[in-house]
């Protein structure tokens, strides 16, 4: 009976970490990829937060080494120097006043936590808050940590080890990165710190960066330490932190999603590359009328998705052929399925212009970011790309918030690329991706009335900047989806932005 009761309290410990504690009615969260603190708080009052958007993913907050020898790359983020608040992204009180304004505006922050591994062996030695490093001896005195804190005899892990040698995948070096050893005490207890100040100042939860090379018994160690979450921010009295854990399993490796699915949700890589193959013609959408599990795809309780991340828009990864804001039609259709679908929990990207996949954000000759300017159409300059501010991505935000937890019905496709479904009776999207003209009358199970296409246009009034449909008494319209459309997709729904 003991062991029973152990069992349901750590289910029910799994259970409270999948759980992203949105504010009612918004389900989405975007990540605002190398955004300063200042920029990211102005951005939830001026856009996010009246727009619907669930959350934010925000890059590592913590101190990082600079990289001059490589003209401050973005993975630089990911070379960490402290557990102090100061990157270029902004100071301790930066930090704060966003998380704070953020919530205020209904839009929660989750940080992506670097605890993995400290830097690599570098020429540089000063970190964006000052503290240096002695990288032979293991030393990071910013922490601090000693050679005793980390993985030892040192190792490389070899692209053989994952197939199949799970503890030099967990103990070895990923990328010549120091391997923090997450089983000792004094290591737990240093992250823990970490993780805890930040959810104490308002945080929501955690991108847990290279789960996949940590041991899931000490995860679950760290996991169960942290506090929770902070009622001061409007979050419910006993609420867990919301972690996603970054496990790139596509098949076949020595270590699995399934071993950290108990301990909270997962990153799904297969969902944006099969998503990516199918709008890019690779496999046909009438075969997406079953999306989810049967794809062998986590439960969709367990998962994080997405159709492009910071790493695998450059080719870090997993994926392959992934779609980005560079193949702009096939990727706004894809976003539009992975948010009209109700499978998993959806976070969109926002990304900087490259051309060099080692490229770090805009910056000025000193290396400061640059902030995103805001063009009279909303979309963003300074070599900002800023997917979440397209119309086609942000009114499918709201699709998505109005369609809440319904269920697909209605499914109809033409044998081919051509698709529609409904989400209950809350909405009705419809996509083509043939090279002849969709022309039907299909059942959007909507009332009786006329309904803005949010892709095509927005609501004007009492009228549409883009296509009108008129839904008869039988929920059904005639619905057109040109081959040479701008679009590939048609969605109209119940909410004020799509209902006329």
């Amino acid at each position: 009976m003991f062991r029973v009761i152990l069992l349901l309290a750590a289910t029910a410990l799994a259970h409270g970490y999948k759980n992203p504690h949105y504010a009612p009615g918004r389900t989405t969260m975007v990540h605002l990829f190398e955004w300063k603190w200042d920029d990211i708080a102005a951005e939830c009052e001026r856009w996010l937060g009246p727009r619907g958007f669930g959350g934010i993913q925000i890059s590592p907050p913590n101190e990082n080494l600079i990289i001059w020898s490589h003209n401050r790359p973005w993975w630089e983020r990911y070379q960490p120097m402290s557990y102090q608040l100061t990157t270029r992204s902004g100071n301790e009180q930066q930090f704060a006043s966003m998380v704070r304004r953020c919530n205020d505006a209904g839009v929660r922050i989750y940080v992506d936590a670097i605890i993995n591994h400290m830097t690599g062996t570098w020429n540089e030695n000063v970190g964006t808050g000052g503290n240096t490093a002695n990288f032979g001896q293991f030393n990071y005195p910013g922490v601090p940590f000693g050679r005793n804190d980390f993985n030892w005899p040192e190792c490389y892990i070899e692209p053989s080890d994952y197939g199949c040698c799970p503890e030099r995948v967990r103990n070895c070096q990923l990328s010549g990165l120091k391997d923090l050893n997450q089983g000792t005490e004094y290591v737990r207890q240093m992250i823990v710190t970490f993780m805890n100040r930040l959810i104490d100042m308002g945080v929501a939860g955690f991108r847990i960066d290279a789960a996949k090379h940590m041991w899931p018994g000490d995860l679950r160690i760290i996991y169960d330490r942290l506090h929770n979450l902070n009622t001061a921010h409007g979050f419910p009295s006993g609420a867990r932190p919301y972690i996603y854990q970054e496990v790139i399993d596509l098949g076949g490796e020595a270590v699995s999603r399934d071993e950290y699915t108990p301990l909270a949700a997962v990153t799904e890589f297969k969902f944006g590359m099969e998503l990516s193959r199918a709008f890019q013609g690779g496999n046909q959408l009438r075969w997406l009328a079953n999306w989810g599990p049967q794809w062998n795809l986590l439960a969709s309780a367990d998962s994080l998705v997405f159709i492009d991340n910071h790493d695998n828009q450059r080719g870090h990864g997993a994926g392959g052929n992934i779609l980005t804001y560079k193949q702009a039609r096939p990727y706004k259709g894809a976003i539009a399925f992975m948010l009209a679908h109700p499978y998993g929990e959806p976070q969109l990207m926002s990304s900087f212009g490259f051309q060099n996949t080692e490229a770090g954000p805009p910056m000025d000759s000193s290396g400061n970011l640059i902030s995103p300017s805001i063009n009279s159409d909303n979309t963003c300059g300074n070599g900002w790309i800023c997917e979440h501010r397209w119309r086609q991505i942000y009114q499918m935000v709201a699709f998505r918030n109005v369609a809440g937890n319904t269920n697909i019905n209605d499914w109809w496709d033409n044998g081919s690329n051509q698709i529609a479904f409904c989400r209950g009776g809350q909405g009705f999207i419809a996509f083509n991706n043939d090279s002849w003209d969709l022309n039907q009358n299909l059942q959007t199970c909507l009332p009786a009335g006329r309904y803005c296409d949010v892709i095509s246009g927005s609501k004007s009034g009492n009228s549409c900047t883009g296509k009108t449909v008129t839904v008869g008494n039988d929920g059904r319209a005639l619905i057109s989806v040109g081959a040479n459309d701008y679009d590939m997709m048609l969605a109209i729904h119940r909410g004020p932005e799509s209902s006329l």
